[in-house]
């Protein structure tokens, strides 16, 4: 589990009362230590380091950790607008639009959404690193996550590695899809003929999305769907291979639509917070091309 009780921030300090269970303590050092990692359940990387630092300190009653220390960004703060989903001391939300990475790469110089962030960040007069969590694809619009404390980084690092953190996708693709269609477990490689596209391949990693719900038209389908695991390309490769690809998607065999991407969105993210264990669940608003394109397409239902 993770800590229940009250808790405060004051500057680099965040302040907590575990009561009893502590200051009654003869060893309050020892038990201390083991009360954040087992029951805050502190990783214990960043116990052993605030322990080197003097970064666990008692204030009478009030248990003090040095959680929010001053950190640069990382990267250049350039200010792009932002749409905030969610955010606290320990985490930020924001929701990624159409035709910006998340992060840079050695072949351009366009703004990414880290970018953004930094400056953001600054704006708001917070002092950390930028840490994103997971990515999407640059034309994929919807909520990125980022921790915004070394503590929420290790802690939603290995939420992603155990794939506790749901993501959430609408794709609108091509053809009816069958309602039989429930999961896709097909391995996906690099393709050796093309630098940027992936492949169903039988010596791939392992690959599964699960197919959550489907509204299905007279020449497409939109379908809701969540991620198992997180290879490059997954959805798109998945939803090709299937015969349905995604609308707009050329790299995959989508037909072109009147805004020229992929028809994908992240629709949602749930994750636990990670520091209080609370479900925290975050809806992202459609952008308005795939509303229309929704529209056009939900016109033309499929009648059985």
């Amino acid at each position: 589990m993770s800590y229940q009780g009250n808790w405060v921030r004051r500057g680099e300090w965040l302040e907590l009362t575990p009561g009893k269970v502590l200051t009654s303590q003869a060893d309050r050092e020892e038990a201390t230590a083991k009360w954040l990692l087992e029951t805050v359940e502190m990783p214990e990387k960043l116990l052993r380091k605030l322990q080197h630092s003097n970064g666990i300190q008692w204030r009478g009653d009030r248990l003090r950790l040095a959680l929010f220390p001053v950190r640069e960004a990382g990267i250049e703060a350039i200010w792009s607008e932002l749409e905030v989903l969610y955010e606290d001391d320990f985490c930020l939300v924001v929701n990624k639009p159409a035709g910006m990475a998340v992060h840079p790469d050695d072949r351009g110089t366009d703004v990414t959404l880290n970018h953004a962030v930094a400056a953001y960040f600054e704006a708001s007069g917070v002092e950390t690193a930028v840490r994103h969590i997971h990515r999407l694809d640059k034309d994929t619009t919807g909520p990125v996550l980022y921790a915004k404390n070394e503590y929420a980084q290790l802690k939603l690092d290995e939420a992603m590695r155990q794939k506790k953190i749901v993501r959430i996708y609408a794709a609108i693709v091509q053809g009816r899809v069958s309602p039989d269609l429930k999961v896709i477990d097909l391995p996906i490689g690099k393709d050796r003929h093309h630098a940027q596209r992936r492949r169903v391949s039988l010596t791939g990693q392992t690959a599964i999305t699960h197919v959550l719900e489907a509204e299905v038209y007279r020449e497409a389908s939109l379908l809701y769907l969540s991620l198992e695991t997180g290879r490059t390309h997954q959805i798109r490769v998945h939803l090709s291979h299937m015969g349905h690809a995604i609308l707009g998607d050329s790299l995959y065999g989508g037909y072109s639509v009147s805004f020229g991407r992929q028809a994908l969105h992240g629709a949602k993210l749930i994750f636990a917070h990670p520091f209080t264990g609370e479900e925290i669940e975050v809806d992202a608003p459609w952008p308005e091309d795939l509303l229309q394109l929704k529209e056009e397409k939900s016109s033309k239902p499929f009648r059985r």
